[in-house]
């Protein structure tokens, strides 16, 4: 894989909300459509939230999920990795329902709690629906609940439906808290670690971090122990971040979810705009994206045909 990157996309988030950006996918068809171009600009693996399609709210509705995975992979063989991270006021059972349900490859789990602010984004000049204000004005007071209880709750959910945990980490006490739950036997290696940078109560993206984290993992785990991604959030630590993973040997996370800019001076108008920067990127070094298939080989994942949806 030296040659290859993995490219994940994801494409709509539960934390972002529609008024940033008139791009950010609401409704099923939408998701489903960016997913597709997405992946054909080339990215492997797509990561999944659902909203409320008459007002854009984040939620946790197991028929809208089954409706944008079934439309997905009608359409695209990537690898569709929906989320147990959801987004403010849901709970772990909610979160984790998509598992048992759909049985998917893939899945997020969050490896610990944290602050998780986006009420900067109220100040700003925004056409804010009202319970977009209520929502963002909320995350003064939000902690984004990951315990141990949480995470091992959402973690024999997956090892009973065959799903590979994509487990983020937003600081560096995570890993440890990985570490605990690796003791625990809650979790076992190899691991697939997705490093989070630039939410406002966790890990900022400086180069320094992004380091300090993979040699932490590196230390505590071992080199052959996990594969590993990065993502930035925010413009332009989007593709700082993708920059300095590609530079690292590690793959990359791009989207709307994540960052609403193209470039400092214009605004993406679809997520295969990220995409189709962050493959021109790859390719400064001497890398190309990784196929649906090359990703699931390298991943360790069980296949789409082994899924309920």
């Amino acid at each position: 894989m030296d040659d290859k990157v993995i490219i994940t996309c994801a494409l709509t988030g539960g934390m972002t909300v529609p008024a940033q950006s008139a791009a950010i996918p609401i409704t099923v068809d939408q998701i489903v459509e960016e997913g597709v171009r997405a992946a054909r600009a080339g990215a492997a693996v797509l990561h999944i939230h659902v909203r409320e399609e008459a007002t854009g709210r984040p939620v946790a509705d197991v028929e809208l999920f089954e409706r944008v995975l079934t439309g997905l992979k009608e359409r695209t063989d990537a690898v569709l990795q929906p989320t147990t991270g959801g987004g403010r006021g849901m709970t772990i059972e909610q979160r984790g329902a998509i598992v048992p349900r759909f049985r998917p490859e893939m899945a997020t789990l969050n490896a610990g709690s944290f602050n998780f602010g986006l009420f900067p984004i109220a100040q700003r000049e925004l056409d804010l629906q009202p319970w977009e204000i209520e929502y963002l004005e909320g995350t003064r007071d939000y902690i984004f609940k990951n315990t141990f209880a949480d995470v091992a709750y959402l973690s024999k959910l997956m090892a009973a439906a065959g799903t590979q945990p994509e487990i983020e980490i937003y600081d560096v006490g995570h890993l440890f808290n990985l570490r605990q739950l690796l003791k625990d036997g809650i979790v076992s290696p190899p691991f697939n670690l997705q490093f989070v940078l630039g939410v406002l109560g966790a890990n900022m993206f400086e180069p320094d971090q992004l380091i300090h984290l993979l040699r932490t993992a590196e230390r505590l785990f071992g080199t052959s122990n996990f594969t590993w991604s990065a993502a930035g959030v925010g413009y332009p630590g989007q593709f700082q971040v993708a920059a300095l993973s590609l530079t690292l040997g590690g793959n990359i996370r791009v989207g709307l979810e994540d960052n609403l800019r193209h470039r400092r001076d214009a605004m993406a108008k679809a997520n295969s705009d990220l995409v189709d920067k962050a493959v021109h990127l790859a390719a400064l070094f001497d890398r190309t994206p990784a196929s649906p298939e090359e990703a699931r080989s390298y991943l360790r994942l069980k296949g789409s045909i082994d899924t309920d949806f």
